[in-house]
């Protein structure tokens, strides 16, 4: 199973058609989106595309976005989602909460724990769990993305734009 990872989309629909099309041509089954969605407009585009949404601090239209996620085929879980995909356990928050995020990366709990906020992307072993911030779509140089292959753990960084 081969997921795309994307955050702080931040309404820049462009990137995110960039990076949907990318992720299409790398064979991606589900998309999990780290927050900072921005609007209803941007979480429609991932429409045709299974995707679980959390929630980011700049996600003001909860009520707009939850119902664009889901016309789209998606999941909007709020600031926090467990998911199992694979069988891996994995955690996914914007990270906009240090010491929530600190406490999910430490419980030991998950396989992989996914975040954003930071607009930087990075990949580190904490214990036995993965940490992945895919980086972001909107102010970053580069905007970046990420296809994990669950399987196989092998990681598949997007460049989607300079």
């Amino acid at each position: 199973m081969r997921i795309g990872i994307v955050s702080d989309s931040h309404g820049d629909q462009a990137h995110v058609k960039a990076a949907l099309r990318l992720m299409a041509e790398r064979g991606v089954s589900l998309i999990v989106h780290c927050g900072d969605i921005d609007d209803a407009a941007t979480a429609s585009l991932f429409d045709g595309t299974t995707t679980h949404f959390v929630l980011g601090n700049c996600d003001v239209d909860i009520a707009e976005i939850k119902v664009a996620a889901a016309r789209a085929g998606g999941l909007l879980h709020g600031r926090f989602a467990e998911l199992v995909l694979a069988g891996r356990r994995i955690a996914v928050l914007h990270g906009d909460d240090p010491p929530r995020l600190q406490e999910t990366i430490g419980s030991g709990d998950y396989d992989y724990v996914f975040y954003g906020h930071t607009h930087v992307p990075g990949d580190r072993l904490v214990g036995k769990t993965w940490v992945i911030n895919p980086g972001a779509l909107h102010r970053a140089r580069p905007k970046t993305a990420l296809v994990l292959d669950l399987p196989t753990g092998k990681r598949d960084w997007l460049r989607v734009a300079e």
